[in-house]
C-alpha cells in the first residue's frame, strides 16, 4: 500500500498540492479514512472534526486553483490534531475527564487558531491524561492510548494521544501541552521530535490550565523541519495572554548550519542518576559523540539544585492545579450530580464523581499545601527553589549553547506496569526542571534502545527565547539519525488495511 497522507512531511504534502497530484479535500478524506481503519488499535483520537477539516480544505483548494498556495501559511493543507485541553469552537473539549464529558467549546484557543490561520486542516481532538495529570495517558476517563511501537505499552503522557497520532502516521503534526514533561516524555516514548518552547513563546489563552506558570503548548512531528514550521505558526505575542511574548523568529532559519562551533553542555549528575536505564544512557552518550564528531565541543556543566526540582514541582503543580480546578463547580459548566437538595452536597458529589482518582489526589494535595500553617513551610520554599534552579540554568548557559540530557529514565513501560503514583512521577525526573526555569526543551529520537528495542529520545535544552539553538542541534543530529519513522506496524497502511 502507498504511503498515507499522515506519513508525509509538510513539504511533501504542499509539493503535491501545488503540482495538483491530489487536492486538500483528498488529504482530509484520506486522513479520516486512515484514522477509521487503524485508530482502534491506538485510541489516539477522542473526536474527529470532518466538517471543519473539509471547510479548511476547500479554502486551500481554492487557493491552489488561484495560484496562492504559498500565501496560505506554513501549515497549508497539513492535517493537524489537537490535545483535548485545547479549545476548538464547535468541538468537545473534555480534558479526558467525566467532568467535561459533554462540554462543547464556544471559542478557540489562540494556538489552535494560529494553526488554522496557517492553513492547517483540523482533524480532531486527541486523548490525554485527565486534566493533564499523569505520565502515561492511562488516567483518561475514556480509556488509555496505546503506543504504536508496541500496543501493550504506554505512549507516555499526558500528551499521549498527540504523540501516538503522529507515531502511527495518522497526522504529520499534532499539538500537546507540557507542564513537567508532557510533550517531551511521550515524544521520547513514541520516537518523535517533540518541542516544549520557552514559556511565553506560545499563547496559553484557551488552554485548559494545569499549572499556569508551568504550562506551554508545543508541536509533535517526525522531522525537525516540520516541528520548526509548526512552531513558526504557533509563536508570538497574544493580547489575550499577558505572559506571551513577541517572538519574531524563523525557527527553520539555522537548520542547515550544523553543530560545528556549538558548545554542548553535559550534566554529570543527570548521566549518573539512579534509575537511568543503561540503554538510555548509552544513547545519550552516543548522541553527544555524534555532535562532537560534527565539530561541537562537549562541556560539563553543573545544575546544583536540579535534584530539588521534583520536590518543588510537586508543590507548585498541585497548588496551581487546585486553584485552576476550583472553577469546576457543577453550576456554570461540568458534570452536575442530580438529586441534591442543597448546593454544598451537589458540589461535593459532582466533584467526587466528575474527577478521576489522580485529579482528586492533586486537588487534595494542593488544598493541603495552600492551607494556613502549611503554605509557609512548603509553597514559599518551593518558589525559592524555583529561583535557584533558574539561576543554575542561567549560569550554565553562560558556558554553553544547549544542554544535552536524557528525556526519560527508561523507554516506554507496559500498560498497568506502574501503579504507584510516586514511581510514575519519577518518569519526569529529567524534564521538570526545564518547566520550573521556563527554558525551551526538545526531545529528538536517536534510535532504539539496545535492550528493549523501543524508541529513545535525547533532550536538548536551550536558554530562554533561544529555542533556535535547540533546533539547530536537533537538525545536526537528524543529519546522522534521519527523520523519525512511522512505527513499523503502522507504516504503509499496515494496520487496518
Amino acid at each position: 500500500m502507498a504511503r498515507t497522507f499522515g506519513e508525509m512531511g509538510i513539504r511533501e504534502i504542499q509539493t503535491g498540492l501545488a503540482a495538483k497530484e491530489f487536492s486538500a479535500a483528498e488529504v482530509a478524506r484520506g486522513t479520516f479514512e486512515r484514522i477509521g481503519e487503524a485508530d482502534g488499535a491506538v485510541h489516539a483520537f477522542l473526536e474527529t472534526t470532518e466538517e471543519l477539516a473539509l471547510d479548511a480544505a476547500a479554502r486551500i483548494d481554492a487557493a491552489v486553483a488561484e495560484g496562492r498556495l504559498a500565501e496560505m501559511g506554513p501549515l497549508a493543507g497539513v492535517p493537524v490534531g489537537y490535545k483535548d485541553n485545547l479549545n476548538l469552537t464547535g468541538a468537545h473539549t473534555t480534558c479526558s475527564s467525566n467532568m467535561l464529558r459533554d462540554y462543547v467549546s464556544p471559542y478557540t484557543a489562540t494556538c489552535v487558531e494560529k494553526t488554522l490561520r496557517a492553513g492547517a486542516l483540523p482533524i480532531g481532538k486527541l486523548n490525554m491524561d485527565e486534566f493533564a495529570f499523569g505520565g502515561s495517558t492511562e488516567t483518561s476517563a475514556f480509556g488509555p492510548t496505546f503506543n504504536p511501537w508496541d500496543v501493550e505499552r504506554v505512549p507516555g503522557g499526558s500528551s499521549g494521544g498527540s504523540a501516538a497520532a503522529v507515531a502511527a502516521g495518522f497526522v504529520p503534526v499534532s499539538l500537546g501541552s507540557d507542564t513537567g514533561g508532557s510533550i517531551r516524555q511521550p515524544g521520547s516514548f513514541c520516537g518523535l521530535v517533540a518541542v516544549k518552547p520557552t514559556y511565553g513563546v506560545v499563547s496559553r489563552y484557551g488552554v485548559v490550565a494545569f499549572g499556569s506558570s508551568l504550562d506551554q503548548v508545543g508541536p509533535f512531528a517526525r522531522s525537525v523541519e516540520d516541528a520548526a514550521f509548526a512552531l513558526n505558526a504557533l509563536s508570538g505575542r497574544d493580547e489575550l495572554d499577558c505572559t506571551s511574548q513577541p517572538c519574531d523568529v524563523d525557527f527553520t532559519a539555522n537548520l542547515a548550519e550544523g553543530a560545528r562551533g556549538m558548545k554542548i553542555g553535559i550534566v554529570p549528575a543527570f548521566m549518573e542518576a539512579a534509575g537511568l536505564a543503561p540503554e538510555v544512557r548509552a544513547k545519550v552518550e552516543e548522541a553527544a559523540t555524534v555532535l562532537q564528531d560534527m565539530g561541537a565541543e562537549l562541556v560539563e556543566v553543573e545544575l546544583p539544585h536540579a535534584q530539588a526540582a521534583m520536590s518543588a514541582y510537586y508543590v507548585l503543580g498541585p497548588c496551581e492545579a487546585f486553584s485552576n480546578l476550583a472553577r469546576f463547580d457543577s453550576v456554570r459548566y461540568g458534570y452536575c450530580d442530580p438529586g441534591h437538595k442543597d448546593l454544598a452536597s451537589q458540589y461535593e458529589a459532582s466533584r467526587a464523581k466528575g474527577f478521576g482518582p489522580e485529579a482528586r489526589r492533586r486537588i487534595m494535595l494542593g488544598s493541603y499545601l495552600l492551607s494556613a500553617g502549611v503554605y509557609d513551610k512548603y509553597y514559599y520554599p518551593a518558589q525559592q527553589v524555583r529561583t535557584l534552579i533558574t539561576r543554575d540554568y542561567a549560569a550554565a548557559f553562560e558556558k554553553v549553547d544547549v544542554i544535552l540530557s536524557p528525556v526519560a529514565p527508561t523507554t516506554a513501560f507496559k500498560i498497568g506496569e506502574i501503579c504507584d503514583p510516586t514511581e510514575m512521577y519519577l518518569a519526569d525526573m529529567f524534564t521538570i526542571s526545564i518547566n520550573i526555569a521556563g527554558n525551551g526543551g526538545l526531545s529528538f529520537p536517536v534510535g532504539l534502545g539496545a535492550d528493549t528495542g523501543l524508541p529513545v529520545g535525547v533532550q536538548i535544552i536551550a536558554p530562554p527565547f533561544k529555542d533556535k539553538n535547540m533546533f539547530r542541534a536537533a537538525a545536526a543530529l537528524e543529519q546522522h539519525y534521519g527523520p523519525a519513522p512511522v512505527a513499523p506496524d503502522f507504516a504503509d497502511g499496515k494496520v487496518g488495511a
